[in-house]
């Protein structure tokens, strides 16, 4: 048999679903090998753009597979096209803001897909095990890996699910939204009552300002007591260091023997931790309390970002009325709120691997339904009054 005709029958029998299959792993591949490209670009670490370079070289050489099926099953392969949405996104926060800030998203995104090859027939050996090891990879960079040191990286085991992993971007995208749907219902409200312009905008800002200062007020009254928390324990811990080092390192033996490491190893490792006071009251604070002593939280960080993603959630209706008046800043007011909740729910769908225009329809139609109830509400009470 000639190899020509081995060939035709290997393109006889793929499939459509197949094909389609290996298109779709091969945009993915592509997709994220773009995103850690542009991770390396945005990271100011020299070691750690190295490993996201790695991880990119990577997933071109899966992508580079796919392709290979696919021109082996006379398919066509499809020319690179713009990253998704998600990677834009992803990519220009880590330039703008620091790659720290999204590498949470990333990383529970790929610890979703770990498993994307464990049943895939048609990827070469080591392809799971490389999708398995990116998320550990991400969460070694996350915690402040990087380097071989055994003391350090046991000591942020089992931080996977600890708190809310995917920081200040996230918090951010939820205040624009919390802004926008409450005083845009605020605005609509009034408006449907029927009172003047200069009510109705009177109405916008006082809602923006009492919106962003509460909810800033709030943040800094929770950060505040949840820090001073995680010091009173912080401080209980040293305390305790001090007077029973031998109780605490007796502890943290039992917390490696009970994470699998052999009676040995954790006796070794216990008596090297507890070697060094610092380093000991370091990494007891983290097994034993589940605290990042680095990463406590600030408060006025936390009131400042609130105060101002709310305020510019607030913003979105108010503009209409301090450029025009009736029923025009009305209808530009509308569209505007509408145009910005479908742009913070296709945000928050991109960030968190999710349809962005499904995600983006359902905050507008939950928003739209908010606004519609006050605008009601606002047109009764007004109908009534007069």
């Amino acid at each position: 048999m000639k190899s020509g005709d081995v060939t035709q029958s290997q393109v006889q029998e793929v499939t459509q679903p197949q094909v389609q299959r290996w298109r779709e792993l091969l945009a993915s591949e592509r997709d994220a090998a773009a995103l850690y490209s542009r991770l390396a670009d945005a990271e100011q670490a020299d070691d750690r753009a190295q490993v996201f370079r790695e991880l990119s070289e990577i997933e071109q050489r899966h992508a580079a597979h796919w392709e290979s099926r696919l021109r082996s099953a006379g398919a066509e392969v499809p020319a690179p096209g713009r990253p998704t949405l998600r990677t834009r996104l992803l990519g220009a926060a880590a330039g703008a803001v620091s790659v720290r800030a999204v590498l949470p998203l990333i990383e529970r995104t790929e610890r979703a897909d770990a498993g994307m090859y464990d049943q895939e027939p048609d990827a070469l050996p080591g392809m799971a095990a490389d999708e398995r090891s990116h998320a550990r990879t991400l969460g070694r960079l996350l915690n402040g890996g990087g380097d071989d040191n055994p003391v350090q990286e046991i000591s942020r085991r089992e931080r996977w699910h600890r708190g809310d992993r995917s920081g200040a971007l996230r918090a951010g995208v939820f205040g624009v939204s919390d802004g926008l749907v409450s005083n845009t219902a605020l605005v609509m409200g009034f408006a449907g009552s029927g009172v003047s312009h200069s009510a109705t905008l009177l109405a916008g800002v006082a809602g923006l300002l009492a919106g962003s200062f509460s909810m800033a007020a709030g943040e800094y009254i929770s950060m505040s007591s949840q820090r001073e928390m995680y010091e009173r324990e912080i401080a209980l811990e040293r305390a305790e260091l001090e007077e029973k080092p031998e109780e605490e390192r007796d502890e943290l033996e039992l917390i490696y023997r009970a994470k699998g490491l052999p009676r040995e190893d954790a006796a070794r490792l216990a008596d090297r931790i507890m070697g060094d006071k610092a380093v000991a009251l370091d990494t007891l604070t983290r097994e034993e309390l589940g605290l990042d002593p680095d990463q406590l939280g600030s408060p006025w960080t936390a009131a400042v970002s609130s105060l101002l993603a709310f305020a510019a959630g607030a913003f979105v209706v108010v503009l209409p009325y301090l450029a025009g008046s009736g029923l025009a800043a009305l209808l530009v007011a509308v569209l505007l709120a509408l145009a910005a909740m479908f742009g913070v729910g296709a945000t928050i769908g991109a960030l968190n691997g999710r349809s962005a225009v499904k995600m983006g329809l359902r905050q507008m139609a939950v928003g739209a339904l908010a606004c519609a109830v006050t605008f009601g509400v606002g047109a009764l009470i007004g109908a009534h009054v007069s």
